[in-house]
This record gives C-alpha cells, sequence and structure tokens, in this order.
C-alpha cells in the first residue's frame, strides 16, 4: 500500500518530467545540496536543442560526448530545402502502392518525412556501418555559416553528405560514427508511434556506444532488449575468437504506452507438439505445467498438505508453495483440471488448455540461427534470387527481420528501414504480408552509394546499392507471386522517390533578396525544368499528406489536375500547376469539394481571378483549404 504524500506536489520534478518527454536527451544526473544523485536537466544540452548555432560551455556531468556532437545535433536540426521527385517510369504499380522506396541521403529523407510521418512508423530496422574501419560511413555537412546558409541547408545543388571510409587509424574513428548515427537515430524516433520500436543491428565495435547514444535520445528505460543473433554456425579458426554472434539492441518510443511491449512469437512446431489429450478432456488438447511455486513468493493460505479426490495426501517439497489455495486446488481438481498422472496418484500438475486463449512464445533474448538463419545462408539465398550472380556481401536474413516484424507489428502498420542495403526489410515485410495476409507497408532509404568497379556487383551491371535494392524489391515480389491469384490483396508495388534539390526558386525561401518591384503582381516561384508530379510531391510534403496515397489524373478544359486519395469527391488534395487558369476552371475544380487544393502562383489568368479563388471555394467547398505555391 502506498503511503501518503503529505505535501504539495513537486512542481520542479513534474516540469522535469514533461521537459524529458519532448527532449529526452536533456536529462541527466546531478547531485543536490545534500549529495544524492537526482535527475536533472541539463541546461547546455537544451539550449542546443532550441538553438540554432552550436551552443558553446560543458559543464561536468554524467553523460557521453565526443569532438562534433554538437554540430550533430546541429545539423540533424538545420532546415533544408530539397524534395522528392517521383520516379514513375521506374515504379511498378505507381499509382496504386503504399510501398516506398527513397533514394538519397537518409538523414535527408528523414528530415523530409518529418511532417506527414510523425508519429506513425511501428517499427524501425536499421543495419547501419559496423565501424569495424573496412566500411563507410556518412561525413555530413555541418558548416552553418549565414553566408553559406542556402549552400549549408542544401538549398542550391550540391551534394554535402557523401560515404567516406572510416579506417582504424582515424583518430576520430568513433566520433565519427557517432556523429553519423546521433542525429539519424535522434530523427527516428519522431517518426515512432508512442507503442513504436527501433531494431538495430550491430557487432561489438560500436555496441557501447549505440546504447549509450539510444539510452540518452529514447531513455535507458525504453530499452527492451539487447537480442543476441546466433550469424553464423561455422567456426572462424583464423581468429583469436570466433565471433559466432551479432547484436539486434531493441527500444521502444514508450515503455509506459499501456500496451505489451513486444508481441510474443506464433506458436512452433515443437511447442504445439506438448499439447495432447491423454484422458479426452472435453476442453480440448492441454499440457501439464508444475502446480508448485517458490515458497518466497506464497501466503500463508498457500501452505498445506493437499489431499487428491483418490485420498493419496501430497506434501510440499522444501522451498515451495503450492500455486493456488486450497480451495482454489479442490475445486480444479473436481472439474478435471489437473493432472495426477496415468495412475492418478501422481504430484498434482496444472493443465495448460491450448484452446482457452491466445497463445504464443515469448520472445527470448537469443535468436538461433535454427530460427533467424546466418549470414551465410542470407548471402547465398540472394545469389539464388539474382540467378546466381553475387550482387551484395553483406545482406541480413530475411527470418531474422522476420522474426522482428513478428513481435512489433500487426498487419496494417508501417515499417521503416533508412539504411535498405538490399532491401532486406522490405522482402521480410512483403514475404510475412503473404503469410498472414497482412497488408504492412514499407519506407526504404538508400543512398545512391556507387558500387566498387572491382565488386562483383559492378560486374553484374550494378552502378549504385540502390539499383541492387530496387531489383531485389521487384524480384522478391515476382517470387513471392508467382503462385498467387490476383496477387490476393497482397501490395507487391512500390513507388519510387528521388531526393532532389527544391522545386522552388531560391527566392522562395528568402523574398528579401528580391527588389520591391519584381513582387509586384504574381511572381513565379518554380524552377523553369519542375514538372507537375514534382510539385505535387512537394505540395504532399509540405502538408504532411501521407505520400503512398493513390494518385489519380483527370483532364478538365484541357487542364490537367492531380487528385489524391479520391477520384469523385472529398479527395485528400487536388492540385493543378497549369497557367492561365480562369474563374470557370476554379469553379469545376470546386465542385470535386477536396480537403485541400492548390495552384501554382503563377498560374492564375489575371489577378482577379487570383483573389477570388478563396471565394469561389467558400461557396462550393467551404471546408476546403486553399493554397498557393
Amino acid at each position: 500500500m502506498d503511503k501518503l504524500k503529505m505535501h504539495s506536489p513537486n512542481l520542479t520534478e513534474a516540469n522535469i518530467a514533461k521537459l524529458a518527454e519532448l527532449f529526452p536527451s536533456c536529462v541527466t544526473e546531478a547531485r543536490d545540496e545534500q549529495g544524492r544523485v537526482k535527475q536533472a536537466i541539463d541546461f547546455d544540452q537544451l539550449r542546443q536543442e532550441l538553438s540554432e548555432h552550436i551552443v558553446e560551455g560543458p559543464q561536468e556531468r554524467y553523460h557521453l560526448n565526443w569532438p562534433g556532437k554538437r554540430e550533430a545535433l546541429l545539423a540533424a536540426n538545420a532546415p533544408i530545402a530539397k524534395t522528392l521527385r517521383p520516379c514513375r517510369e521506374e515504379s511498378v504499380d505507381f499509382d496504386n502502392t503504399k510501398n516506398l522506396f527513397i533514394e538519397g541521403d537518409n538523414l535527408e529523407a528523414l528530415k523530409l518525412l518529418q511532417e506527414t510521418y510523425l508519429g506513425k512508423v511501428k517499427m524501425i530496422y536499421i543495419d547501419p556501418p559496423y565501424n569495424t574501419g573496412n566500411d563507410f560511413v556518412y561525413k555530413d555537412d555541418f558548416s552553418t555559416s549565414s553566408e553559406g546558409y542556402f549552400l549549408s541547408s542544401n538549398q542550391v545543388d550540391e551534394v554535402k553528405g557523401r560515404l567516406v571510409a572510416n579506417p582504424e587509424s582515424n583518430g576520430r574513428r568513433h566520433s565519427d560514427w557517432l556523429s553519423m548515427m546521433y542525429g539519424r537515430i535522434r530523427l527516428s524516433r519522431n517518426l515512432l508511434r508512442d507503442d513504436g520500436l527501433i531494431f538495430i543491428s550491430i557487432d561489438d565495435n560500436e555496441l557501447a556506444n549505440l546504447i549509450k547514444i539510444c539510452d540518452e535520445i529514447f531513455g535507458e528505460e525504453n530499452l527492451v532488449a539487447n537480442f543476441v543473433w546466433e550469424k553464423r554456425t561455422n567456426r572462424e579458426n583464423r581468429k583469436v575468437v570466433s565471433s559466432r554472434h551479432d547484436y539486434l539492441v531493441c527500444y521502444c518510443k514508450n515503455i509506459h504506452h499501456g500496451g505489451r511491449v513486444l508481441k510474443q512469437l506464433p506458436m512452433s512446431e515443437k511447442a504445439l507438439a506438448n499439447y495432447k489429450n491423454p484422458d479426452n478432456d472435453p476442453r480440448g488438447p492441454w499440457k501439464s505445467d508444475p502446480a508448485t511455486a517458490q515458497a518466497g513468493h506464497g501466503t500463508k493460505s498457500q501452505f498445506y498438505t493437499f489431499v487428491a479426490p483418490n485420498g493419496t495426501k501430497h506434501e510440499l517439497e522444501s522451498g515451495r508453495c503450492w500455486l493456488y489455495t486450497e480451495e482454489v486446488m479442490k475445486k480444479a481438481a473436481e472439474e478435471g483440471r489437473l493432472w495426477f498422472g496415468k495412475e492418478g496418484s501422481g504430484v498434482p500438475r496444472i493443465k495448460t488448455y491450448l484452446n482457452e486463449k491466445e497463445r504464443g512464445l515469448t520472445p527470448e533474448s537469443i535468436w538461433f540461427a535454427r530460427d533467424a538463419a546466418t549470414n551465410e545462408q542470407a548471402k547465398n539465398y540472394l545469389k539464388k534470387l539474382f540467378d546466381g550472380k553475387s550482387v551484395f556481401d553483406t545482406p541480413k536474413p530475411i527470418d531474422l527481420i522476420e522474426i522482428a516484424l513478428r513481435v512489433s507489428t500487426d498487419e496494417d502498420d508501417l515499417v521503416l528501414d533508412f539504411f535498405g542495403g538490399s532491401a532486406t526489410t522490405a522482402h521480410a515485410v512483403m514475404r510475412l504480408n503473404k503469410s498472414d495476409a497482412g497488408r504492412r507497408r514499407f519506407i526504404v532509404v538508400q543512398l545512391d552509394e556507387p558500387c566498387l568497379e572491382s565488386s562483383d556487383a559492378f560486374k553484374n551491371g550494378y552502378e549504385t546499392v540502390s539499383e541492387i535494392a530496387l531489383d531485389r524489391i521487384k524480384r522478391a515480389a515476382k517470387d513471392l507471386s508467382d503462385d498467387l491469384v490476383d496477387n490476393q490483396g497482397i501490395d507487391f508495388g512500390v513507388r519510387i522517390l528521388k531526393i532532389g534539390p527544391s522545386n522552388m526558386k531560391d527566392v522562395y525561401y528568402n523574398p528579401d533578396i528580391l527588389v520591391q518591384d519584381s513582387l509586384k503582381g504574381m511572381v513565379d516561384n518554380v524552377r523553369d525544368n519542375s514538372l507537375p508530379e514534382d510539385l505535387l510531391f512537394q505540395v504532399l510534403l509540405d502538408w504532411g499528406v501521407d505520400l503512398s496515397l493513390p494518385i489519380s489524373r483527370q483532364e478538365v478544359d484541357g487542364k490537367t489536375i492531380f487528385l489524391v486519395d479520391g477520384a469523385e469527391k472529398h479527395m485528400a488534395l487536388a492540385a493543378c500547376f497549369d497557367l492561365d487558369i480562369d474563374e470557370a476552371f476554379v469553379k469545376q475544380l470546386a465542385e470535386y469539394e477536396p480537403l485541400r487544393v492548390v495552384f501554382r502562383d503563377a498560374g492564375f489568368a489575371s489577378d482577379s481571378v487570383k483573389i477570388n479563388v478563396e471565394q469561389i471555394f467558400a461557396q462550393k467547398s467551404p471546408n476546403t483549404d486553399v493554397k498557393v505555391i
């Protein structure tokens, strides 16, 4: 029984709790005047969270620090002026699929997805560089000078985030890796639902550092498990110790969200084999479980001599108590819910029935190769999928990711992988959907990282890793759908989007640089080479509309209109980027009664048409939000 507090609420602690929810990285430990260690706010870190510039002034405290941490935070928070451009011809079932593949820098991708998918992703899986000294990390640009604002915020068309080698001889090897991961994991946390989870594959090189930055970003109470995965079964004799395992570090967004953090796994054949019915119990198959528990957890009513229906007396073993009180045990015996062995005189055991409630297997901390497969099996499978060609050296097994999906997602959930690699996550999502008729959808992000000319992938015709990933998604979809009729509702498509410079001119972001004369009348803010569908996706991003919604086109009075998530009325968005828009056309578009409508600022036939647009929609579709670009 809890004691009464007998004092007014501690508002400081309440405020710290509120800040901890908004900014988990700002909570640390400090000693009070009595020398007690308590939660405290790292005000330097909080100032950095709320600043567009690097804040100086570190002080002694318990936290993880490294050269470049502040710059990484600044880079994560800095705005960018980029967009996602649709690639219809390369996509599969572009207009209807819910699956997205984004080609480009994953830091930029995570920034672009912030508004649209804030709090909507159920599960994130990533397989980042392990920092073994032989792989690559992203070298982000941290320049923040005011003169170079457009450059540093990627508002001009220059690539500033690129992969660089990170050898063991690099004195900043750990710092560079931490800086790369820190901002990306921070941004990804924003996308998770309150009950969402992230799984991160890693090995011993950066395990400790990964857990420390995740403790800071998610809060250490949200560490679900550090799963051990048996990645190989054969011994490596060339090393001092044969490394047989890697890890999957798992954090949740909010351990207190109110539900079960991880789902149970489906019953295996071995587990189901334990359920039998030797006594023809009408309640169906059952297995027997101990009727006793540890004595330390028992109450006085759980210590007694139990007398079975046949008169046999059963004494407790030392250190044990009965699972139930004597009254409950007697009732269970009368109802045939206890098992006394074939002869009827054995130690009583509780019958656990297969059909009485939903049964599953609680995930264990070790994922064995027999269930999750090995690296070698993953590589051999991928080679088989690509007609015997070797295209990717370090793919993760589909079985491994499928286990993570099974314990973390339901049939309609959204899954994100922003270190896409060979697109194993996309493959696993489609395969699991086929298995349980699910409608999970994926967002996979992969940099157009060049394949080395000496690599098997390059020799087999692949210039970038993203090409391998996309080809795998298409091959996997074909392989999985071959034995289905009309795909049976499974989404095997993929909508491809590529990160590129904004469709808007630089002046759109900084109109003060225009002379006042140029502001008279309607100004065309759109770059000359921007296509209408490019503009549509930039609008979807700016408005926070789901990028996977179905899109249709219609011709009205010779002009093209895009209708998102509907083709008759009340669609999510209607857009027309053509020129010479007159009032008659606006009235026809208003008949669709879209939730949102957008036009090109310079697209109206006259100033009067532009002025009257909102009035026209107010009369015909008063709930429509009208904007121009």
